[in-house]
């Protein structure tokens, strides 16, 4: 209500709006005895001023602007209330309107518009955006000093200020240089997440490069980088950018490298390496790389000095990653080998099952052994099967060697290369004597091992292509398939022209079997992961258009869209061009093939449009037997692994999936379940698989066991541990189930719990592309167990080699020799936008490198004696002095 004593004309206008007011009069005179003594007298001075702006004498004006000014700045209040002097001026907010209109243009009225424009935070209606009208109309003063709720609400209104303009095609120059003076104000207030919010929504981020100083670029590109995985694209690439240039700007170069390496733009990993001088960083870098898993090669631009150069190429090329996994298994004690008897650990349970079962396959047994000697022993060189050294010259790795049948003797001797994983010189020397077996399938194996000892190591003088290169074309099946698979997994990512002319004539062949090409595919999108390269793209292409569809229809054809799809891994609409090709594809395989691409190429990008893409085709029920429901299961965890919400979200919509699917479905259910945890054993998802591994339906029951052991791969998880023990006796009767038991007993216990297949590093933030392609490749063989896994091609499962890495966090000096300090390893914890400096782990343990890290642990130095020159302190980290440590004496 205005009070009816106004001294200028606008009583009169108002009067007719009073007459019914009697009551309201009588409340308000109750509601002012309610008050105290001096928010009454505040009250009434407000009002007194209100009057005297209206005063036709332009002194009184201003001193009654100035004095109403002041009150509403000085006031301090609450944070849920609205402050006292806004409050009392609610009723006469219409009136000052009303007069503002009345007015001449001076700086009196400037003045007031400044004054409506704080009144109206209140006041004004939903929409109206009044505070912002009058913010543009009044002084260009200084808008901090009315506050920060004031900043916020006139940001909100700018945002929608600007959508409105952009779609009338409006002049938007007075909105912006609001804008600047709101982002000053918010960069220096500590709000940084509320500028950039703003920023975003003006689609102006350059000006952020103009606001950030040394005191705020890490927060603020903290939020820039973790916002950048909910936004759609091509925005996430420019906010990424944008935090790239901030990193650059204050020499943060380890996090530009890595925001380089997430857009995947090699331009920009080679700008890093030349804006920085300093050559112990440069070494991180190359750990970085490594880890990584890309192929690399340094120019002179970035490492002028010769040796310099070479001895940076070594790191990248990963050389010393066996010394390392070495020296971590020393200092944690797991050096003595362990048998498959020590995994199985029968002892522990009842009668019937370790007796040795009624009718067991006895060479199944001995494969499943084979996988979980190699699993298990993964990297440490020794064994108690494979590498035996027996008195006579043979050596008793023979004997082991042909307690396995056939195409088991191929996965025998190629698990030699497993237990000499990243050693290649060792590796090599030992598989020699399998080369001159009279065998086929041990030859196959020796190959295939090769590749496997090579796997995420370049080697200058290409061993492996030597090798395996007189191979690829042999007579037997079984020996080309073991050289093929070997070059795919010894070269995977390095985009291999040599490589690519040798396997590329393979698929044009109409004479060559279904299995060769099928690997041959594999191999060269494994080669050429996320290149988009035409050539092969178009040699796969033209093989599934000239293939007969009887082929079409085997199991192993289903390996050639995904060849195909590795090509476009995580490179999203690149794939579009294939994708349309893939629909004149015979309709046997025409949908799978959509499924695939499509899977791939927004893999690890969590677009939400996709993931209900690939929902949508789940959803339909299936006359005639197609097959790509499965791949487009596996789509949905691909896409949305890449973030904990999507990930969380994704794993319900399986759950209902279950519950709704078909049993198509229902058999890819478990192994997609699997890659969204994949070394991250989830309690929840550890449960549904438990439940889904006691199924009827075989199949399903395979997955899920499988699947357990993808989900606690390396991490020696007790209750999954246990979960097994009593499914090997649950099904001691069933080979086949029991080969898959075993297999997972093998992973959970990866490297003696050393190993990790998860493909995320760098606290989840990479992911890498050829970790990533080996396990989507496994994956795929097990949407046909009884087919692939359980027939002769048991040997897909070492592609999970590409995968493993070990999960240790192991700290090196100047000179790349191992030191150990303390460091605290604790849940991390997420802390963007949060106010202060918070803990950023939490639950933490204090122990001396190299340590081991779980899913989803950070550490940090519990020193201040040394400087790591990595800011996330995972695989190789080099540590230098800190030059102003001063030793408490």
């Amino acid at each position: 209500m205005a009070p009816e004593k106004n001294s200028s004309g606008t009583s009169r206008e108002e009067a007719p709006v009073k007459v019914p007011a009697k009551d309201p009069k009588k409340k308000e005179e109750k509601k002012d005895e309610d008050l105290s003594e001096e928010d009454l007298a505040l009250k009434q001075q407000l009002e007194l001023y209100v009057e005297r702006v209206q005063d036709p004498d332009p002194g009184l004006q201003k001193v009654a602007l100035e004095s109403m000014r002041q009150e509403i700045r000085t006031s301090t209040s609450s944070m849920t209330s609205v402050p006292k002097p806004l409050k009392f001026l609610r009723p006469h907010y219409g009136t000052l309107k009303a007069y503002y209109e009345t007015m001449e243009d001076s700086d009196l009225k400037r003045y007031l518009a400044d004054i409506l424009s704080v009144l109206a935070l209140t006041m004004s209606a939903e929409g109206e955006r009044e505070s912002l009208k009058y913010r543009l109309l009044g002084s260009e003063g200084d808008i901090g000093s009315w506050g920060h709720e004031y900043v916020r609400n006139l940001a909100g209104e700018i945002a929608q200020e600007y959508t409105k303009r952009q779609s009338e095609e409006a002049p938007i120059k007075d909105l912006m240089e609001l804008v600047k003076q709101i982002v000053a104000f918010h960069m220096k207030h500590n709000a940084e997440p509320e500028a950039v919010d703003l920023l975003m929504e003006v689609e102006d981020l350059d000006m952020l490069l103009k606001h950030v100083d040394s005191t705020n670029f890490k927060r603020t590109c903290l939020y820039l980088t973790s916002a950048a995985r909910y936004l759609p694209g091509p925005d996430d690439g420019l906010v990424l950018d944008i935090a790239y240039k901030i990193y650059l700007k204050f020499e943060e170069y380890a996090i530009a490298l890595q925001i380089a390496l997430f857009l995947d733009k090699t331009q920009k990993v080679k700008e890093v390496f030349m804006s920085c001088s300093d050559l112990l960083r440069k070494k991180q870098f190359c750990y970085i790389l490594a880890r990584h898993g890309i192929t690399f090669e340094l120019d002179g631009d970035m490492v002028p000095d010769g040796d310099e150069k070479e001895a940076l190429q070594e790191i990248v090329n990963n050389t010393n990653l066996s010394d390392g996994y070495l020296t971590l298994a020393r200092d944690i004690e797991v050096m003595e080998p362990k048998s498959p008897e020590d995994i199985y650990k029968a002892h522990l349970l009842d009668g019937r099952a370790s007796a040795g079962g009624g009718s067991v396959d006895s060479a199944r047994q001995n494969l499943a052994a084979t996988f979980v000697n190699a699993f298990v022993n993964a990297g440490f060189g020794q064994d108690k099967l494979m590498t035996v050294q027996s008195d006579s010259s043979s050596g008793s790795s023979g004997n082991w060697l042909f307690k396995n049948k056939e195409h088991g003797k191929a996965s025998a001797a190629a698990s030699l290369g497993m237990i000499l994983l990243w050693d290649v010189d060792t590796g090599l020397a030992q598989l020699d004597k399998y080369f001159h077996s009279n065998d086929n399938h041990v030859i196959a194996g020796a190959l295939l091992g090769v590749g496997i000892v090579n796997c995420n190591i370049k080697n200058d003088c290409d061993p492996a292509l030597a090798l395996l290169g007189d191979y690829i074309d042999k007579e037997d099946a079984s020996i080309r398939i073991g050289a093929i698979m070997g070059l795919g997994l010894a070269y995977a990512g390095s985009q291999n022209e040599q490589i690519r002319a040798k396997l590329s004539p393979i698929l044009n062949d109409a004479k060559a079997p279904l299995d060769v090409i099928a690997f041959t595919a594999i191999s060269l999108g494994l080669i050429y992961v996320g290149s988009c390269n035409e050539e092969v793209a178009q040699s796969i292409i033209f093989t599934l258009m000239d293939r007969s569809e009887s082929e079409l229809g085997e199991p192993l054809a289903r390996l050639l869209p995904l060849g195909l799809g590795l090509l476009y891994l995580g490179k999203q609409e690149n794939v579009e061009v294939t994708a349309e090709v893939a629909k004149t594809f015979n309709e046997k395989i025409r949908k799978h093939c959509e499924m695939t691409l499509i899977s791939c190429a927004y893999a690890g990008t969590g677009n939400v449009l996709k993931v209900q893409n690939l929902l949508g085709h789940c959803a339909q029920h299936l006359e005639k037997g197609e097959t790509h429901q499965a791949p487009a299961i596996l789509g949905i965890a691909m896409v949305a692994m890449a973030e904990e919400l999507g990930l969380e979200m994704a794993i319900r919509s399986l759950e209902h999936l279950l519950q709704y699917g078909e049993q198509n479905i229902r058999r890819a259910v478990p192994l997609a379940l699997g890659l969204l945890c994949i070394a991250n054993p989830k309690v929840n998802v550890m449960d549904t698989l438990s439940r889904l591994s006691h199924d009827t339906d075989s199949e399903v029951a395979m997955a899920a066991v499988i699947s357990l052991g993808l989900i606690g791969s390396g991490t020696n998880n007790a209750r999954i541990a246990g979960m097994l023990r009593n499914l090997s006796s649950y099904y001691y009767k069933d080979a086949s189930l029991l080969f898959c038991v075993r297999i997972a007993q093998g992973l959970v216990h990866l490297g003696k719990g050393l190993l990790t297949l998860n493909p995320y590093h760098s606290e989840r933030f990479l992911l890498s592309p050829t970790a990533l392609a080996g396990i989507i490749t496994m994956l795929h063989a097990c949407l046909d167990m009884k087919a692939i896994i359980l027939g002769k091609y048991h040997y897909v499962l070492y592609f999970l080699v590409l995968a493993m890495q070990p999960r240790m966090l192991l700290t090196v000096d100047e000179n790349l020799k191992t030191l150990s300090v303390p460091v605290r390893v604790g849940q991390a914890v997420d802390v963007v936008g949060q106010a202060g400096r918070p803990k950023t782990i939490t639950g933490f343990q204090t122990h001396s490198t190299p340590v081991l890290l779980a899913a989803g642990d950070r550490a940090e130095l519990a020193t201040e004696k040394y400087i790591p020159l990595s800011p996330i302190l995972e695989g190789f980290v080099i540590l230098k002095e800190n030059p102003d440590y001063r030793e408490d004496h």
